[in-house]
């Protein structure tokens, strides 16, 4: 039994019924022409513009072998399969298109996405989740519009400056400036734990039209305890943020005394007050947009004979103690004077303490 119906099997594969006769003329132009475009189709490469390419091409063919079906096989099956065919192809390009659709991100958070966070190669899906955060809302501040104000603006948020610019200051004194896709309040958010409460201690005022995305601080750090590269990736972010305000105040004492100093000294503040109760304010506005301007030799040397030269260490024996002594608030002479000179290299040398950290020269150049 098993043996007669393997060999009827096998017959009917290898010896298949035989065309009795061939048509003597060939398929139609439609039967051709969805052919060609079938197998064009089926070229298609991979990703969302690739499924586009396919099924186009896909239901295109199939809609011409409806078409040949109908008009030239004159067959019901031909006919039936091919519209099927052609049906789910349209229905997964419409598909296709509402996936677009609800995917697609408002213009000024597409415009972050490739400036700030593809650079980074990271996922549209994660980029989503962080715009989400945030409830895809763009706030604006109009032209001299505050957006913290010193001593009395809570800190419960996290901002991103989008466009404009914002000038950031303390006590009535210019610091520096925010520019978009910088973070507005950086130091303030790492500076305090997520259980903890603050104020700002710098006002931020904006000097153009501003636009910028916030995140509410407790959404922010709920994301955060949960999706750890997202976490990983703000805190690249704000450290790289927060270095750079430091260096642009590094660079605004190299540009008003023509030396630059350690940004880990604790006191690198008190030298950067204004020079004199009558200073104007707009003076050095334009020293922060100026980066550097240019410093005379002669202003370089005479801050350099001011300054005392560095004595080695005493010995480590019978050392008396240090005498304590006042600090001066802010300098009170535009140049670098002795007084706020000694200060600082006295507060680099609690900082350093050791052989093992960088001496600070008089000529501002640094040496193990």
């Amino acid at each position: 039994m098993s043996a007669n119906s393997s060999s009827s099997a096998g017959q009917l594969l290898w010896q298949g019924p035989v065309c009795i006769s061939w048509k003597p003329d060939m398929e139609g132009a439609v039967y051709h022409l969805a052919s060609c475009i079938l197998l064009l189709g089926f070229m298609a490469g991979s990703g969302v513009y690739g499924c586009f390419y396919l099924f186009g091409f896909l239901g295109t063919g199939y809609l011409c072998c409806v078409l040949w079906g109908w008009f030239h096989a004159c067959g019901l099956d031909i006919l039936l399969w091919s519209f099927l065919l052609a049906v789910v192809c349209l229905l997964q390009l419409a598909h296709l298109v509402y996936r677009l659709r609800e995917d697609t991100l408002p213009e000024e958070f597409n415009l972050l996405y490739k400036t700030l966070w593809l650079p980074l190669q990271v996922p549209l899906q994660t980029y989503k989740e962080i715009v989400h955060c945030c409830e895809e809302q763009v706030l604006t501040l109009a032209m001299e519009q505050t957006y913290a104000v010193e001593g009395e603006t809570p800190i419960n948020r996290l901002s991103l400056l989008l466009s404009g610019r914002v000038r950031v200051s303390q006590d009535g004194q210019f610091l520096h400036y925010i520019f978009p896709y910088q973070f507005m309040d950086s130091p303030e958010w790492e500076s305090l734990q997520p259980s903890e409460e603050g104020v700002f201690q710098v006002t931020l005022t904006a000097e153009t039209e501003c636009s910028y995305v916030s995140w509410p601080r407790k959404s922010l750090h709920l994301l955060l305890n949960k999706e750890r590269y997202i976490a990983r990736l703000f805190s690249a972010l704000l450290g790289y943020d927060i270095s750079e305000k430091l260096y642009t105040l590094n660079d605004k004492l190299f540009a008003k005394f023509g030396l630059r100093f350690d940004i880990r000294l604790p006191s690198l503040y008190h030298v950067l007050g204004p020079t004199t109760p009558d200073a104007e304010p707009g003076s050095e506005k334009e020293e922060e947009e100026a980066h550097m301007p240019a410093v005379s030799p002669q202003a370089v040397a005479t801050a350099a004979q001011q300054m005392p030269p560095c004595s080695p260490p005493p010995a480590a024996t019978n050392l008396p103690a240090p005498p304590s002594r006042a600090r001066m608030s802010r300098p009170d002479s535009g140049l670098l004077g002795e007084d706020s000179t000694s200060l600082v290299l006295e507060d680099f040398e609690e900082v350093s303490g050791s052989e093992s950290f960088m001496d600070y020269r008089s000529d501002g150049e640094y040496m193990r």
